[in-house]
């Protein structure tokens, strides 16, 4: 189909009490840190493990979505991921008394995949935000009328994966181009067959309903541990979804972190054990076959971890109801920021080896005569790969704005100045710190061009490759 999701499976309460709809779900953000792993691990693995591949289950929502979908604008791709909380097969031993009931998807993630593959950015939808949902038919053929006013997570009961395309569509008007699942049992297997996930805990826990229990610091940690670190809710935290969003992106970004760093990708059998674990437990919609796979891999080569970000879609307290959620303003210009990323990674020109901004080091100093001016720039170089710190105000305000350099960094003024509208010309700066570039904004400032992400950095974003115990 050229948009379809991923939906896999999470965990509320496992029995022996009724298990409430709302409690633990397992992490749906591993299934980001899984396409990673599949579209790169897929170019080099394909004849050597064409079997596992075989393992793949596939459904087809064509029929289901029909031909009224948004306009695709730009090369970029867009996975829908979902976590659906079915308890069929061997999972109802996470809710055995919810076996017979329909399931719902309580994690809701699109991936966006940057033109060219040189960023990926993760962006999480809150089980309880509240949308216009839209007509959707079911695989049953059933027809569900639109509704003004309902919660998210229900549109994967009513209408399966297809539904949740449509209204992600329908608030977005971002074309999705495919999907997967995968359920408990796959999960832990993948957790072991990258030999288990850093995480950090900022307290001691011992919860009775998930079964974990930790002691405070860094942990490694896969099976069922990792499954019940995912799950708990009120553990950890202040109990709320949003605060285990934000635990799970860290989760989710330290395994994707782990497999692209750790020497799994270019290891045979831990490779193989990987994609098994992934393929077993896998749907994806039709059109994502093993050389679509191929394709994409060939379009991600040389993305790092830091190039994948993690941000929940700009949200807050809904005023109907403060126990739910409503996209907030920012929402829309965040979603024209995604669907109109055109940026492609920058090449090399002929003879040239231009420094990257990731080797680029930046002070910021604010001579606009702005208030806060030199932390939304320096927000800004971060957002695209820079080493950034901010210097303060300048000692007198300027018009012009000014890339000054110190001894040895000459050429990484160069990648910076690149970026900047106006096009200063760098300058050597008397007294300047060796291996430093200085930035000093003055009143001409207008933003800055992209050096490949296209979107800008948002509030409170995740990078893989952060620090686990890092505050967010």
């Amino acid at each position: 189909m050229n948009s379809n999701p991923m939906y896999m499976e999470y965990v509320d309460d496992a029995d022996p009490e009724p298990a409430p709809r709302r409690g633990w779900r397992i992490l749906g953000w591993v299934c980001i840190g899984m396409s990673a792993i599949m579209v790169v691990g897929s170019l080099t693995a394909y004849g050597l493990y064409r079997k596992a591949f075989g393992n793949i289950s596939h459904e087809d929502v064509n029929a289901q979505l029909g031909p009224d979908r948004p306009q695709k604008l730009n090369k970029a791709l867009n996975i829908l991921l979902l976590g659906s909380d079915t308890r069929s097969g061997a999972n109802a031993r996470y809710g055995r008394r919810m076996t017979n009931e329909p399931p719902r998807s309580d994690t809701i993630i699109l991936l966006h995949l940057s033109p060219g593959g040189g960023q990926a950015m993760g962006i999480s939808f809150p089980r309880d935000l509240m949308v216009r949902m839209p007509s959707c038919k079911g695989q049953d053929g059933r027809v569900w009328p639109a509704e003004s006013r309902a919660q998210i997570n229900s549109a994967f009961t009513k209408g399966g994966a297809a539904c949740v395309i449509k209204t992600i569509e329908s608030l977005s008007n971002i074309r999705i181009d495919h999907f997967m699942q995968v359920d408990f049992n796959g999960f832990k297997a993948i957790t072991n067959a990258v030999g288990g996930v850093p995480v950090c805990l900022p307290k001691a826990v011992n919860d009775p309903k998930s079964k974990l229990r930790l002691s405070a610091g860094r942990h490694t940690i896969k099976g069922e541990t990792a499954l019940a670190y995912v799950r708990v809710r009120h553990g950890l935290g202040d109990g709320s979804d949003l605060d285990r969003i934000k635990r799970q992106q860290k989760f989710m970004g330290a395994l994707a972190d782990k497999a692209l760093s750790a020497g799994v990708l270019s290891n045979p059998k831990k490779l193989l054990d990987l994609m098994n674990a992934v393929t077993k437990s896998l749907t994806t919609d039709d059109e994502l076959k093993p050389q679509v796979m191929m394709d994409i891999a060939r379009e991600m080569q040389g993305m790092s971890s830091g190039k994948l970000r993690f941000v929940t879609v700009p949200s807050g307290p809904d005023p109907l109801d403060p126990n739910r959620v409503a996209l907030s303003p920012a929402a829309q210009p965040f979603f024209a920021a995604v669907r109109n990323d055109r940026t492609m990674p920058e090449k090399p020109k002929a003879g040239s080896q231009p420094i990257p901004p990731s080797q680029v080091r930046v002070r910021v100093f604010n001579g606009s005569g702005i208030d806060g001016q030199a932390s939304r720039v320096a927000d800004d170089l971060e957002s695209q790969g820079f080493q950034v710190t901010v210097g303060g105000n300048a000692p007198s305000l300027t018009s012009a704005t000014r890339v000054l350099y110190g001894a040895g960094a000459d050429q990484h003024a160069k990648t910076l100045a690149g970026l900047i509208p106006s096009k200063p010309q760098p300058a050597a700066r008397n007294g300047g710190t060796p291996g430093i570039v200085d930035l000093v904004i003055g009143r001409d400032w207008t933003n800055l061009k992209s050096a490949g992400g296209g979107i800008p950095k948002q509030q409170g974003e995740i990078r893989a490759n952060d620090d686990i115990c890092k505050e967010t």
